[in-house]
């Protein structure tokens, strides 16, 4: 078995998903075999990873953040990294995501009783992701000092203890109170708890380090707990994929460009990161639209995302006023992109008559492209290589969707998968609806497109771009942290 060390947080969002991304390229660059493992994870933002041993499985669904530490760590993905995933679907129920395949849904209550059963599948997939490996980097989710739902804990306390894997403690300064939360952590985990925290870390400081030397003296009065580091605001790790729709709750719009993308922010938004790659454009500005807002009349291109609940986004799209916005803007002759769910929303109706996502069965879609959409309950889960119909350009990405789309409009598909047509184009080709996640991933095609548009882009990789901010994230840690105890710790 591997050696590993866990970063837990004393709250959710304190950075430790991009944390152990960096641990893993600093891992990685010191010759280490090394692996990234949650033990579970809610977000609709899921990927593609292998199904090692099932040759006719095609593919699994893991959270996006252990893609990315995937990447970090220059290995494949695979779903034994993110063995229990979980994707919401209203505010009291998720798909449940087990080993890479879904075993059904659960509401908040009942998945607490679930999760007794679920810490054998946690159990095997450590064991495969440790075989062969130096290193393994563990991540917790959300807060290590739950101690209400801590008897049937399967990501944090539950899990190290079960797999003997030491501690480190992350603590967030930005949000303030970074003393007291660590301090308070110490103070209510029971000592079987305590004991695995080997020391914590401080995360997303500004300013001059030095002014924190009291808080860590204060620390480790009250707990004991050695520091192993201050690490400053990442500011590469806005060029990495996120992980939790929370983020966009804090997301400014930038600069103003040559091209404005309006995103509109859906309840339950899905894969958003497949918008990262026209953010990095120089002369794309991406606003993401929160609820209660309208559609900036300026924009040249609205994207509608995924959605882990089509037809309920569908309906609160139209409580917005967001489909008064989107026909003004195609009178306008402005671009419209639906990806997954949102090429969904885009046709003339939606019917889900067994009830998969929820009670209401059927809705009335946006009308801009003549097709309509089945929910089935198989689901399609597949990494895929395409070639874009209306550019005649190889496309890479992934598909993960319930639903069949027929109608006039797939006629003109927007690519071609394995042979099959997907996607629908309008007459005029402004509107394009496609079930390929990460379309605009890929560099020529996405060149094209903005051309298309009026705007020059495609000119960076990036898939690079995303190499060179791990790398950069590394470095930061390296500087910051004393890598070489925290892993000197791991056993």
């Amino acid at each position: 078995m591997a050696r590993a060390i866990m970063l837990q947080g004393t709250g959710s969002d304190v950075g430790k998903t991009v944390l152990v991304a960096g641990l893993c390229r600093a891992a990685k660059k010191r010759g280490l075999k090394v692996r990234p493992f949650k033990p579970q994870n809610m977000s609709n933002n899921a990927a593609v990873a292998d199904m090692p041993g099932d040759n006719n499985a095609g593919g699994g669904e893991i959270g996006r953040a252990q893609w990315l530490q995937a990447i970090a760590c220059g290995v494949a993905p695979s779903v034994h990294m993110n063995p229990v995933l979980l994707k919401p679907q209203t505010d009291i129920g998720a798909q449940v995501i087990v080993q890479g395949k879904v075993v059904g849904e659960a509401r908040a209550r009942d998945y607490q009783t679930m999760k007794g059963r679920l810490m054998d599948a946690v159990l095997d997939s450590w064991g495969k992701v440790s075989a062969g490996a130096d290193l393994v980097i563990v991540e917790g989710a959300g807060s290590s000092a739950e101690i209400n739902l801590r008897s049937r804990d399967i990501a944090n306390m539950g899990f190290a203890t079960r797999a003997d894997v030491p501690v480190v403690l992350v603590g967030d300064i930005d949000r303030g109170g970074v003393i007291a939360s660590v301090a308070g952590t110490h103070l209510i985990l029971p000592e079987e708890d305590r004991r695995m925290i080997v020391g914590y870390l401080i995360n997303k400081f500004r300013g001059d380090v030095s002014l924190f030397d009291d808080g860590i003296r204060s620390i480790e009065k009250f707990t004991g707990w050695r520091c192993f580091g201050v690490v400053p605001w990442l500011k590469a790790a806005a060029r990495l994929p996120s992980e939790d729709s929370v983020v966009l709750e804090r997301l400014a719009s930038g600069e103003a460009r040559a091209l404005k993308v309006a995103v509109p922010m859906l309840g339950r938004i899905a894969n958003f990161d497949d918008l990262d790659p026209l953010k990095a454009e120089p002369q794309v500005e991406v606003v993401f639209v929160p609820p209660g807002k309208p559609l900036p009349a300026d924009a040249g291109l609205v994207v509608i995302p995924g959605s882990k609940s089509t037809i309920g986004d569908l309906l609160k799209f139209r409580e917005n006023g967001w489909d008064r916005d989107l026909l003004a803007h195609r009178k306008r002759g402005g671009h419209v992109v639906g990806i997954c769910g949102g090429f969904q929303m885009l046709g003339r109706m939606v019917r889900d008559p067994d009830g998969i996502e929820g009670s209401v069965t059927e809705a009335e879609g946006l009308g801009l492209l003549d097709v309509e959409t089945v929910m089935e309950p198989e689901k399609t889960v597949r990494n895929v290589s395409a070639r874009s119909v209306p550019f005649d350009l190889p496309l890479e990405g992934y598909e993960i969707h319930l639903g069949r789309t027929t109608g006039p409009d797939t006629l003109r598909p927007s690519a071609i998968i394995n042979g099959v047509q997907d996607g629908a184009v309008s007459t005029d080709g402004k509107v394009l609806g496609t079930y390929m996640h990460g379309l605009f991933g890929t560099d020529g095609f996405r060149g094209k497109f903005l051309e298309s548009l009026g705007i020059k882009g495609g000119g960076i990789d990036y898939r690079a771009e995303v190499e060179r901010a791990l790398d950069e994230v590394a470095a930061e840690l390296e500087t910051h942290l004393d890598c070489d105890t925290i892993f000197a710790l791991a056993r």
